[in-house]
């Protein structure tokens, strides 16, 4: 099946600045008029007002930069082959969407923890817990990595319980699903240009699988959203805003009040490279999402039905179902025993 046609018509996302929380209950009411039309309409929108600085930005942007400038044979020396948790570094072209490849390199992060080799009546998800694959010689990253996710996760937090305020429920309702053990994950990603074989796919469209996904795009573009009238548009990059967009989990809880959006990447034009830091907030991988007690409950349409991809309350589920699609070596070298025949 083709992708729908893109219409550039959208100038932009909704603009929602999260400080406006803090200015008295006439703004924080405005501000969550707006969430909710955003979160419940479009399941997409820029984030201002977060309070991540430039110079936590720049530490991050700098040590990437220098990651993917490492000669290849120090980026293949982390191949997230060797990593039965998925984490490490993948290759231009081995990762897959929709069954086709994406035009992009990256290096995949999460939780600093030792390896959960699930037993024999454990659920198989348990092998996404694992240490990170560190460049040698880039100290540094590690350090603005694992900054990055703690930076982000409270910014991820504190949107959420806004936005479940929002929308009329409990702002704590899912806290006993994060917590300590919650299970983040930071892709680190290079599009290198077009593949120069006509394709153009950085990234095929999907919808993320967790709650929230905050992404920190720089000014090249090429970030596509499926918007009402079934159209990918363009995201124009905002400085200094994050890209936030809903997944799966916050469909399933809410019914489909709240919507995960496909979205997809187009490749930048002939050598342009485009960087971009996405970070997903997700939650431990054995919650279980129970549905959410909101006021708008009877008028949620129910969620997205798509038999080639089916969405589970437990969380660490849907995650191994899109790991085990997207990293097919991965996935045939570690755990063949969980691939479906074709």
């Amino acid at each position: 099946m083709t992708n729908p046609a893109t219409n550039p018509s959208y100038a932009q996302l909704p603009i929602i600045d999260l400080s406006a929380a803090d200015r008295g209950p006439e703004e924080r009411a405005l501000l969550h008029d707006r969430l909710h039309s955003a979160a419940h309409d479009v399941g997409f929108f820029q984030l201002v007002g977060h309070g991540v600085t430039r110079e936590e930005t720049d530490a991050l942007l700098t040590a990437m930069r220098a990651f993917f400038a490492l000669p290849e044979a120090d980026r293949l020396a982390l191949d997230n082959v060797n990593s039965p948790h998925f984490r490490g570094y993948t290759r231009t072209g081995d990762e897959r969407t929709g069954g086709s490849r994406d035009w992009r390199d990256q290096l995949d992060i999460g939780a600093e923890r030792p390896a959960r080799v699930p037993g024999p009546d454990e659920p198989p998800y348990w092998w996404l817990q694992g240490p990170n694959q560190w460049p040698t010689a880039l100290p540094e990253l590690r350090t603005a990595a694992l900054a990055w996710i703690d930076r982000l996760s409270a910014v991820a937090e504190r949107l959420l319980h806004e936005l479940l305020t929002a929308i009329g429920a409990p702002a704590d309702f899912y806290d006993p699903a994060f917590g300590a053990h919650a299970h983040p994950h930071l892709k680190l990603v290079r599009y290198p240009g077009s593949a120069g074989d006509g394709t153009d796919q950085g990234v095929g469209a999907h919808k993320d699988y967790g709650f929230l996904t905050l992404l920190l795009q720089d000014s090249v573009g090429g970030l596509q959203v499926q918007r009402e009238d079934g159209l990918f548009h363009e995201v124009p990059p905002l400085d200094g805003a994050f890209v936030v967009n809903l997944g799966e989990l916050l469909e399933v809880a809410t019914n489909g009040y709240l919507l995960a959006t496909n979205h997809r990447v187009v490749s930048p034009p002939g050598a342009t490279e485009r960087f971009s830091i996405p970070f997903f907030y997700n939650p431990r991988l054995d919650a279980r999402i129970a549905p959410l007690p909101f006021p708008h409950a009877d008028a949620a349409p129910g969620v997205t039905t798509d038999p080639t991809n089916p969405l589970y309350a437990e969380y660490g589920l849907n995650e191994l179902k899109g790991k085990l699609r997207a990293h097919p070596l991965v996935a045939e070298r570690h755990h063949a025993s969980l691939l479906t025949p074709a």
